[in-house]
């Protein structure tokens, strides 16, 4: 990511230069921008706003077009998140989360307002609406952690207050969200001048979705070697009856359930851009 950060800034001024021999036949007001986004990945816009017009409404009306996907510098933001979630991050009061993965783009049509035209400074404040419509996709490794396991290799991931662990399979619990935050937008942000038509750029905003995110849950057992730890023998024991995996059946609704009871709540996607832009 700090990468990309370094290269950002270079790649524009470059791009500036380019654009200077070709500005005279190229409209006023024309934007291209280039960034990244917490939550969308590296994002891009094509727009125009004209600062130059005499009228006082047309100066401070502008419009983009949107778009970001995390495919480019999926790397990036993968290791991020890990840094994050550190020891992991609890959903609800009995999943735990950690090794998060995310896949997200999105499509934006917005409508910008100046409310202070193109007065120094102020000028480059702006409030922004329009639709958006995305998705994003999370996978996670379901973990656990207790001192009294700390002796056994390889990672638990606990179930509903119950601890299991893969031993000598390949498999691992995993946990899907997926929300298609698809909805209106409403925002704000600014772009700053630098230099020429070259300045930075910050957008804040959410989308506000009638769709909460979505959760499932992957826990294989068959030829997997799971096992559940057993408080009472205080050891690990294989599940391999009927009525132990109705148990972890069982588990897996409830924490489910109860975690999106939770995810309910939350109807809009959160949206933030850094990034450089060019104005013609």
């Amino acid at each position: 990511m700090k990468k990309l950060l370094t290269f950002l800034p270079i790649a524009a001024m470059a791009t500036t230069s380019a654009f200077a021999g070709i500005g005279d036949y190229i409209p006023s007001g024309l934007e291209l921008g280039m960034g990244v986004s917490a939550t969308s990945g590296l994002n891009g816009f094509v727009g125009y706003a004209n600062k130059n017009f005499e009228s006082f409404w047309w100066k401070r009306l502008g419009v983009r077009f949107d778009f970001a996907s995390t495919t480019p510098i999926k790397s990036s933001i993968d290791s991020l998140i890990d840094n994050y979630m550190g020891d992991g991050i609890e959903v609800g009061d009995h999943l735990t989360i950690t090794d998060g993965k995310i896949d997200s783009e999105h499509f934006a049509l917005l409508f910008d307002v100046y409310p202070f035209g193109n007065t120094w400074f102020l000028g480059g404040w702006r409030v922004s609406a329009g639709y958006v419509i995305g998705g994003m996709n999370v996978k996670t490794m379901l973990t656990g952690s207790d001192e009294r396991l700390a002796d056994f290799a390889g990672k638990e991931f606990e179930i509903w207050g119950t601890k299991y662990k893969y031993f000598g399979g390949d498999a691992h619990g995993t946990a899907k969200a997926k929300w298609d935050f698809t909805g209106p937008y409403v925002g704000t942000g600014f772009d700053l001048g630098l230099f020429r038509g070259f300045k930075l750029f910050l957008d804040a905003g959410v989308v506000f979705t009638s769709k909460s995110a979505e959760l499932s849950m992957n826990v294989p057992v068959e030829g997997t070697g799971l096992k559940y730890w057993n408080t009472v023998a205080n050891d690990w024991k294989p599940v391999d009856t009927p009525a132990l995996k109705n148990t972890l059946k069982e588990n897996i609704d409830k924490t489910l359930a109860d975690a999106q009871e939770k995810l309910d709540e939350y109807k809009f996607f959160p949206m933030v851009k850094l990034g450089f832009m060019y104005r013609f």
